[in-house]
């Protein structure tokens, strides 16, 4: 389609046109993954995170085809001509995967930014109002709340907030503050608490010759913090509301336009230059650079920011550079002290030293600097008073070290860097806090094309690519590796990514000889500054194999109580050594969880790592234990010994909590499981296996539960115990079925029959019978007939109600489908009988979907629907999904027959959505019934 136009739409509702026409975006996720490339602006996002936006911590088993699927979706979208496969104008792939290939004139939030800059470069306000017009609403409304929470969109809601504040502060200084107040009324409802916003909207008002309204308006937002947060406001509102109480022809002009402040004799230029191979942060820089858009000409109060973030990540490179870009507002001069808080071979700064640095500065007398702290402090405020100028405080150690060395009175700038996060500087003085996250691929690549040219980058992308994710983002990894490649010019960058190739393992590839070049020695520096409880944790967390760890696995891990674990938790935080990427959950950046894995390698005793792999093992084993109990609690549960005295875990009370901490910690007891069989410990294999078994069952996890099976047979054969290896064979038979191999599932059902019989076992035949009969149904009800009446009389001959209910019901599911439907309600309305007794909610579910069915095919339809419904509600309950699904499809039909065709489509469209959740090729056909019943 020569000459298509298409634009996309992000601020506010996710929109396309094709030309003049709207375009249809599909179903919700669809939509999500376009918002979420739209929301990368050009920069390239990789599957696996379109995968994590998508569905969290639980995709679907095929998710990686779901979004190669959608994107095709989403091409021929665009250009309805496009041959199949081909990738045509709009998506590109690139960066493991995908891009959308936009330019200002096609996406409302790059022709957003192209106004600004152009706006900020001739303090335009009239085309900032122009830019500030595109937004329609919140970023990319109308997506699903889950998906909105990611990172990309919370920083555009950022990036609108703080144009505006920038925008307000300028029309306020050149005299147009009826525009500032149009702007600053339309989002101060989404932003109740934040007070600069209100400050502004205080001034406009104030300005615009409304002072009761601007009055009125700090006592409201006074009144909020009081109520709500129990807090009083803070000095940049108090100093708007002072300024609304001077008489009209005291208020003057705005702060910006106030008398200049006299210039001191001694100007301290003490800043460290600037990096010339400065890149990224963009976004950043735009956050710091708005939140002190007031400062230009005289601030009205101290301005502090904090910068925090791991070791390596580019905290001094940030404040550094930006604060060359607004040195020009301070006229009189700027401090730098390195207070060198996290320091491997010197001891930290104290803030006495760093004071007296600065009074040196100043060129003070040494007979005029007092003895005490506290009198050398206040001269040095003394000095700064009625001064604006610039301090920037790097790599403080905590609060404590900071505010001695903060100005008392305004007009200066203060910026302060750390590894911790400085929460009281925050709680105290009013920091604006910023954490350094780690570089996105795009800014990762521009930093090495920086840093060695862009043409030898652009000439090996591979190798790129591959040192990009072995220095996973870290700032300071990339620079060492680019200064290792700069100096070997001639070298291809493939030889660099041989030196890269296992991070996760060693860090041998970044050890350099200078101390603040090698990353082992920076990030020693905060690992020395521990206590020795938490340097201990920090080693033995490496040891945990799964992505992140909970409170209570990580106090097993360590062999203390969650109580004393919490602290050290949050020491390791403030350090920034780990993350809390959730609540109660925490996790590593993959070269600090390498270095903390050769700490341990190094410090401790093979036989320290085994007890503490026992303890993390025996943690998931008791609690998946009691979680796997829980949820299913008519089956049959071997005995387990309690946990040792040096093992926490979690509590659960009831099924609903156990559904929960499954679908949390699922993945990490995979991990476990692959770390148990990698270390010898074959009986938490197979245990661990067998009790996640049900829940990755229930949920459509069948690939995972066919590998722990696996791994749980192969545990079993190395114990030498006969009955594991009939379970086993059993439980890897069933997982063998659902995923379709039925050749696999008949062989391994066999070979557990055999073992059972040899055995002389009942309850196991009975229920590898259960197994047989749930594999050939589809191709014979006979046979499945067959192997369900074998299994209700084992389970009779073997006294087990439990299973005699099940096999009940299954006999008259069987008899059903062959067309005897008042057999089938003889044997279903015993078995709900034995089941309601029990308790078995489960068994319960399958047995009201049976009766439904006969019901239905005997004609009496509104029983047949009360008796799915029933059904349905169970297995939502329980967390059954594809059984959900083909109950509520059923169903579906059962209203067709009553004319129903409201409750059918609605019937339907629950049952696609789990569906296509597990990518069951059911899916296909529920779809074609909704069309069938649209058109």
């Amino acid at each position: 389609m020569v000459g298509t136009n298409i634009r996309f739409a992000i601020l506010g509702p996710v929109r396309a046109w094709r030309d003049d026409t709207e375009l249809d975006l599909g179903p919700p996720k669809q939509r999500a993954m376009l918002a979420l490339l739209l929301a990368y602006a050009g920069r390239p996002v990789t599957v696996g995170e379109i995968v994590d936006v998508l569905w969290g911590t639980e995709p679907p088993t095929s998710s990686l085809n779901i979004v190669h699927r959608q994107v095709g979706l989403l091409r021929r979208l665009f250009e309805p001509d496009l041959p199949t496969r081909a990738a045509g104008r709009w998506l590109i792939r690139a960066g493991g995967g995908y891009r959308l290939d936009a330019d200002p004139d096609s996406v409302d939030l790059l022709h957003f930014r192209d106004l600004v800059n152009r706006a900020r470069a001739t303090g335009d306000v009239p085309l900032f109002t122009s830019a500030l017009a595109l937004w329609q609403g919140p970023v990319a409304a109308g997506v699903e709340t889950d998906v909105r929470t990611h990172p990309a969109f919370a920083a555009l809601d950022r990036e609108h907030l703080a144009t505006v504040k920038e925008v307000a502060d300028l029309a306020l200084a050149s005299g147009q503050a009826d525009q500032a107040l149009t702007m600053l009324q339309r989002v101060r409802a989404d932003h109740p608490f934040d007070e600069a916003l209100q400050s502004r909207l205080i001034l406009a008002l104030a300005a615009a010759g409304r002072q009761a309204d601007a009055l009125e308006a700090y006592q409201t937002v006074r009144t909020r913090l009081a109520d709500e947060l129990g807090i009083d406001p803070g000095p940049e509102l108090r100093a708007a509301h002072d300024r609304v109480l001077r008489p009209p022809a005291e208020q003057g002009a705005p702060a910006q336009e106030a008398a200049p402040v006299r210039q001191p004799a001694i100007r301290p230029a003490q800043l460290p230059a600037d990096l010339s191979t400065f890149t990224g942060r963009r976004s950043e820089i735009a956050q710091v650079l708005a939140l002190h858009t007031d400062s230009p000409q005289a601030p009205a109060t101290v301005v502090i920011t904090a910068i925090d973030g791991m070791a390596g990540i580019g905290k001094t490179t940030l404040a550094v550079h930006w604060a060359h870009q607004v040195a020009d507002r301070f006229p009189d001069g700027q401090l730098y002290v390195n207070l060198r808080g996290f320091d491997p071979v010197g001891t930290m700064m104290s803030p006495g030293e760093a004071i007296r640095g600065f009074l040196d500065a100043f060129e003070v007398s040494p007979h005029r600097i007092p003895a005490s702290l506290a009198a050398q402090a206040a001269l040095y405020r003394s000095l700064l008073a009625g001064r604006r100028m610039l301090v920037l405080l790097d790599n403080a150690r905590d609060t404590e070290q900071v505010r001695p060395l903060l100005p008392g009175s305004p007009g200066c700038l203060v910026i302060v860097t750390s590894r911790n996060q400085l929460t009281g500087l925050v709680a105290g003085e009013g920091a604006h806090p910023l954490t350094l996250d780690l570089l996105s691929p795009t800014d990762a690549r521009d930093f090495l094309s920086r840093r060695l040219g862009a043409a030898r980058v652009a000439a090996e992308p591979e190798a790129v690519e591959k040192i990009i994710t072995a220095c996973g983002g870290l700032p300071l990894a990339l620079a060492i590796v680019a200064a290792r490649a700069a100096a070997h010019a001639r070298f291809p960058l493939a030889a660099v990514t041989a030196e890269l190739h296992d991070t996760r393992r060693s860090l041998d590839a970044f050890t350099g000889a200078d101390p603040t070049t090698d990353v082992r020695a920076v990030f020693s520096w905060s690992y020395q500054a521990l206590t020795a409880p938490a340097a201990r944790l920090f080693r033995r967390l490496a040891l945990h194999p799964a992505a992140d760890i909970s409170v209570p696995a990580a106090a097993s891990l360590d062999g203390i109580q969650p109580s004393d674990v919490r602290p050290l938790l949050a020491e390791l935080t403030r350090a920034h050594l780990i993350d809390q990427q959730t609540p109660g959950r925490y996790a590593f950046h993959d070269l600090l969880r390498a270095y903390a894995a050769e700490l341990a390698h190094h410090t401790d005793t093979e036989e320290e790592r085994r007890s503490v792999t026992r303890r993390l093992l025996d943690h998931y084993l008791h609690t998946t234990h009691t979680a796997n109990r829980l949820m299913s609690p008519h089956q049959q549960h071997p005995a387990l010994d309690p946990a040792q005295p040096d093992v926490t875990p979690d509590t659960i009370g009831n099924a609903d909590e156990a559904l929960a901490w499954f679908t949390a910690e699922h993945a990490s007891i995979l991990a476990a499981i692959d770390l148990a069989a990698r270390h010898g410990f074959d009986e938490h294999v197979y245990r661990l296996a067998t009790a996640i078994g049900d829940f990755l069952n229930q949920r459509g996890h069948w690939r995972d539960w066919a590998a722990t099976q696996c791994a749980a047979l192969d545990a079993a054969v190395r114990l030498g115990d006969w009955s594991a290896q009939a379970h086993t064979h059993r439980l890897l038979g069933l997982a063998y079925s659902q995923l379709g191999h039925n050749e696999d599932a008949h062989h391994h059902l066999t070979l557990a029959l055999n073992l059972y019989q040899e055995l002389d076992d009942p309850i196991g035949q009975a229920t590898t019978h259960r197994g047989f009969a749930a594999l050939v149904r589809s191709d014979s009800s006979d046979k499945a007939l067959h192997h369900a009446e074998q299994a209700l009389a084992l389970y009779r001959a073997g006294d087990n109600p439990g299973g005699e209910g099940n096999a009940l019901n299954e006999v008259g599911w069987y008899s059903a489908l062959l067309g005897d439907y008042h057999r089938a309600l003889d044997h279903c309305e015993q078995a709900l009988v034995i089941l309601e007794k029990l308790g078995n909610r489960r068994g319960q579910a399958a047995t009201w979907d049976s009766l439904g069915y006969a019901h239905h095919h005997l004609g009496d339809h509104h029983r047949a629907i009360d008796c799915y419904r029933r059904a349905a509600d169970l297995r939502h309950a329980t967390g059954d999904r594809h059984p959900e699904a083909e109950t509520l499809n059923r169903l579906a039909h059962t209203y067709l027959a009553v004319g129903d065709r409201e409750s059918a489509h609605s019937a339907w469209e629950k049952a696609l959505t789990i569906l296509t959740q597990l990518d069951h090729p059911d899916a296909d056909q529920v779809r074609a019934n909704l069309g069938a019943l649209s058109g």
